[in-house]
């Protein structure tokens, strides 16, 4: 793999059951992301995703794409347009960096296993739905040097 990869996409179904699973997973009782008439009194449509979910999902993208073997490292995310039901989330990225981990590289160490060299791989990550931007960002991974392409 090397800077300007491209990774596959990857759409996500934004369902009413995946954003309340998320908040209730994430311990964010906030109403807005489970109740549609206090999420509407409060200016929106219908309820919405919160920002732990999308967390999620994107280091789903990102393991899902580099492998099992992946360790999630940095990852800073800016959230953009809601995710409502009914709405269709579409994961992209692309590879900006690959440099040889040399020493657990961004906080994400090593596997301690003896399974060899390892790569930082720095992914830029956008995620758009029917009203535009919803995810924007960047992320490190850390992934075995001779596998994990994406």
């Amino acid at each position: 793999m090397r800077a300007g990869e491209t990774l596959a996409p990857l759409e996500i179904p934004v369902t009413r059951t995946l954003i309340v699973a998320g908040a209730l997973a994430s311990r964010d009782f906030q109403d807005v992301h489970h109740d549609a008439e206090a999420a509407r009194s409060k200016g929106s449509p219908d309820i919405f995703m919160n920002i732990l979910t999308t967390n999620g999902l994107v280091g789903r993208y990102l393991t899902d794409r580099f492998g099992p073997e992946t360790v999630l490292g940095r990852l800073a995310i800016r959230l953009g347009a809601p995710n409502h039901p009914g709405d269709t989330l579409v994961l992209t990225g692309t590879v900006e960096e690959v440099a040889p981990d040399t020493d657990g590289a961004e906080g994400a160490g090593r596997s301690g296993d003896g399974t060899g060299a390892r790569d930082v791989v720095t992914v830029r990550v956008v995620g758009v739905n029917g009203l535009g931007h919803h995810v924007t960002g960047t992320a490190t991974v850390v992934v075995p040097s001779s596998g994990g392409r994406p």
